[in-house]
């Protein structure tokens, strides 16, 4: 690494077959490792980078959140994600997202005046959304539901606008968890419920998602609390798979609500935000809780490709400080609500084994987000099914952030990853008689 006289650093890659060298320019974040900056590797050398899964290669500056995977810090605009999830809320969270500051009272007042009076959905919706199967996954309805927003603000939305985009941003974050509720009532027969807008923001779902027509919904505070806890976890994750969805299909000027809707279909997969599914899915499989040493036994076993979900994470190679949290409010939660259901006996005993054997310490592979939030969500009676869809609610916000940053950034381009082609060289068609 070299200096030049403008106090630059630099990296020089010299190609010593071909006699040539370049010097790639260093950028360095406010935290993070360096970072070199290739724009100009084809042009000076002939050669493109190859990174499946872009795991070392940054698509873009953000300010947005920060992770240290080594460390087992999340940052949200600098703020440590344990000092918010204990102080804040997911509303304030997702105003912190939007706006890069947290916001003095009057903001704050403003903002949750905003978000709870675009909560509505459009009549129209209903006889979309009744055009689903009653058996469809909800995160299908969902992203069609989300996408098909784009319909109902086209006339209203210049992307130059800074507040139209602002509004754009709000709308989203408002009327997602009512879609989201409207598609599991639709799922199970039920009439949609309109927001009741005197309920804060994660009350208000909850009374869209179980209240009924005939008697009032009673719920135990700690519900609304762990609920709101969970949102703040997962409001955002830096550069993740829908993330970085959301910001390749915004590049190209698309309409947000069909980004996100884009993002919604990445967030689907199991291996994404399909996570804390695939727990509940594996503690049915197990079943009872005198079965858990074999479970521990067979995903310790190298011949046998048994796996237990929820545990270790692609990022944090050390802890995930978002499970840290959350363990709490699960124990919390549970013993509040005196739920006794035989797949958190499981869980628990699962989650105490794990945090004991020496297999699992060794190699760090502790309970993450996924594992609690999935006890949670079934402690609160929300289907398997919803999970992701719950996921989805929260990652809005972190989703619409990362579009208005990417729309008021003046040096970006539409996203255009290369490839290595390894496919048939140039060939000759041949009539079909000939073949």
């Amino acid at each position: 690494m070299s200096q030049n006289d403008n106090g630059h650093k630099s990296v020089v890659l010299t190609d010593s077959a071909a006699g040539r060298s370049v010097e790639l320019p260093v950028v360095q974040g406010t935290l993070g490792a360096p970072t070199l900056n290739i724009g100009k590797l084809y042009k000076e050398t002939g050669y493109f980078t190859f990174d499946p899964g872009f795991t070392a290669t940054a698509s873009c500056q953000s300010a947005v959140t920060y992770i240290d995977g080594d460390e087992g810090v999340l940052l949200y605009r600098g703020y440590p994600i344990e000092q918010l999830a204990k102080q804040s809320s997911f509303l304030e969270v997702a105003y912190l997202l939007l706006n890069g500051e947290l916001p003095n009272a009057k903001q704050f007042q403003a903002f949750d005046h905003e978000v709870t009076h675009h909560t509505m959905m459009h009549e129209a919706f209903k006889s979309f959304l009744h055009g689903f199967r009653h058996d469809a996954h909800p995160m299908a309805m969902l992203c069609g539901m989300i996408g098909s927003l784009a319909a109902f603000y086209h006339d209203d939305l210049d992307l130059d606008d800074p507040e139209q985009r602002r509004m754009a941003a709000i709308r989203l974050i408002a009327k997602v968890p009512t879609i989201a509720a409207a598609c599991y009532r639709h799922s199970i027969g039920w009439p949609v419920r309109y927001p009741r807008n005197n309920l804060d923001y994660c009350t208000r779902f909850l009374h869209l998602m179980f209240e009924v027509p005939s008697e009032p919904l009673e719920l135990n505070p700690v519900a609304a609390k762990a609920l709101d806890l969970l949102f703040i976890l997962h409001a955002d994750h830096e550069q993740n798979a829908s993330t970085s969805t959301v910001r390749l299909v915004g590049s190209t000027g698309a309409n947000p609500y069909a980004c996100v809707a884009a993002g919604i279909a990445a967030l689907w997969g199991p291996a994404h935000g399909g996570a804390n599914e695939a727990v509940l899915k594996m503690l049915e499989e197990i079943g009872d809780a005198s079965r858990v040493q074999t479970a521990v036994d067979r995903a310790k076993d190298k011949n046998d490709d048994y796996r237990l979900m929820g545990f270790g994470h692609r990022v944090y190679k050390n802890f995930d400080p978002r499970a840290t949290i959350i363990r709490e409010m699960t124990h919390e939660v549970l013993r509040e609500l005196g739920v006794n259901d035989p797949l958190l006996e499981v869980a628990m005993k699962l989650e105490e084994a794990a945090l004991k054997d020496d297999y699992f310490v060794e190699r760090k592979l502790y309970p993450n987000v996924d594992f609690y939030s999935g006890i949670i969500y079934k402690a609160l009676n929300i289907p398997t099914e919803m999970f992701t869809v719950m996921f989805a609610i929260a990652r809005t916000a972190g989703w619409v952030a990362h579009w208005l940053e990417q729309q008021n950034d003046p040096a970006g381009r539409i996203g255009r990853p290369r490839q290595v082609y390894t496919g048939a060289a140039s060939r000759d068609y041949v009539p079909m008689a000939k073949r």
